[in-house]
């Protein structure tokens, strides 16, 4: 028993020994382990990415009159729908495939690699097929799944300014352009190594790229589509508040839930502890600069005009997400607080411009996302250690080629097949011109 006992211990302190000697090597991740971590961040991110097009419908929904809630609705289903078709036919490959300074390749489909697909048919996969794959990092498809849905969050921005007044057919036109060309050149630049990436501009998860790109978009299209009718007449702007603020309010959170995954999947790895760590200090600068958003329209509505606005403080939330969004990695979470709430404070300042230059924005698209998103992204030349010179430079760039090429492509639009129902439409609502449906069909007219 005795030495049992001694043959017990010296067991044990070999085992302890022997873990001691291999834990260096123990603690990394194996090559196919970090494939499916990587994987796995892209299509759970994606999917909460996915999810903020539910949150663009319920905010829009909330924020239009009655009478075009179903126009918005069916917009933001097929935006989503046609952008991931022109992602995959063209889009990710302009994107993404060998990429000069410009652009990439316009060849069309974007399919899962041949290497992968050797190993999905395999009756006995090799030791060989395996690392093949393992070696890209991630899966092919799950990569242009996550960068697909930042297209559609990009068209969805359009969507909310132009409402009310729009056909439904041009502006899916515009869609389908947008999805397939013009965010994916501008995109490109740095997201595909582009020259503004070999410059060093930094756009973590696209307060540029995506936010003010929309935002851009939408500006040039509010100013060439015109005000709804009645919002400027005689000199004053006479408001045109949405019928449904409580789904405006659930589309904010599903979209600060969604925003998670938009930020926290940019990281665009999950196979360490460092990007785990990364992904962490993300979620809590995306979360704080939100909630300072809100905050501080709280505080500034209640100082301008005496009562809170509650539309003001879901686009202040908003407006927070889109600020942050270029810089979420942040270690200083007090800085994300700090970029949040101006972020906020500027859109609420535009709002009152817009008006001033008669740009309808029924939404409030444009503060937050493409005044926000300029904030943003010059803050990570204040904050994040860029160069603010190349920031601006970056936003600039971004600014020219979505004003001229929206411009170009509205105006063809208009001066084609129309952007504009009439008058008498616009009066009974897109709903019953467009769709021939109201989206309250019980109530609808004591809600107009």
């Amino acid at each position: 028993m005795k030495n049992l006992k001694y043959q017990t211990i010296a067991l044990v302190i070999i085992c302890i020994s022997a873990v001691m000697q291999s834990s260096p090597a123990a603690a990394e991740v194996s090559g196919e382990s970090a494939f499916v971590f990587n994987t796995f961040s892209f299509l759970i991110h994606g999917v909460l990415v996915m999810f903020m097009a539910a949150g663009f419908s319920m905010l829009e929904s909330g924020l239009v009159r009655s009478k075009n809630t179903a126009a918005i609705c069916l917009k933001n289903i097929t935006l989503y729908s046609m952008a991931g078709i022109m992602f995959y036919l063209i889009g990710y490959n302009i994107m993404y495939v060998d990429v000069g300074s410009y652009m990439g390749t316009f060849s069309f489909l974007y399919n899962s690699s041949g290497a992968e697909l050797d190993l999905i048919n395999a009756d006995e996969p090799t030791d060989g097929m395996v690392e093949a794959v393992v070696g890209n990092g991630y899966s092919v498809m799950s990569d242009w799944f996550f960068q697909m849905v930042f297209v559609a969050t990009t068209a969805s921005i359009v969507s909310g300014t132009i409402a009310e007044r729009m056909k439904i057919w041009p502006f899916m036109i515009f869609v389908v352009i947008l999805a397939a060309f013009l965010y994916p050149i501008q995109a490109s630049w740095t997201w595909g190594g582009g020259f503004l990436s070999e410059m060093g501009f930094s756009d973590f998860a696209g307060s540029t790229l995506v936010h003010s790109c929309g935002g851009w978009a939408a500006l040039v299209g509010a100013i060439i589509l015109g005000a709804r009718k009645g919002k400027y007449e005689g000199g004053n702007v006479h408001p045109m508040p949405g019928a449904n603020l409580p789904l405006a309010t659930l589309g904010t959170f599903v979209l600060w839930f969604g925003w998670f995954g938009f930020n926290g999947g940019s990281q665009l790895a999950l196979g360490s502890a460092l990007d785990a760590a990364a992904i962490a200090i993300v979620y809590v600068n995306t979360n704080l600069a939100a909630a300072a958003g809100v905050v501080t329209a709280m505080i500034l509505t209640q100082l301008l005009y005496g009562k809170i606005d509650l539309t003001m403080c879901l686009n202040g939330a908003l407006a927070g997400l889109v600020a942050i969004t270029a810089g979420p990695d942040l270690q200083n979470h007090l800085i994300a607080i700090i970029v949040g709430s101006i972020g906020a404070m500027l859109a609420i300042f535009t709002v009152p411009l817009l008006d001033k230059l008669k740009i309808d924005d029924v939404v409030g698209a444009i503060p937050v996302h493409l005044v926000a998103g300029i904030w943003g992204t010059l803050a990570v030349g204040i904050f994040g250690g860029g160069s603010f010179l190349i920031q601006l430079t970056g936003v600039a760039v971004v600014a020219i080629f979505m004003i001229v090429t929206s411009a170009i492509v509205w105006s063809a639009l208009k001066f084609t097949i129309g952007l504009r129902i009439g008058d008498e439409e616009e009066e009974l609502g897109v709903d019953k011109s467009e769709l021939g449906l109201e989206a309250y069909p019980e109530f609808g007219q004591g809600l107009r």
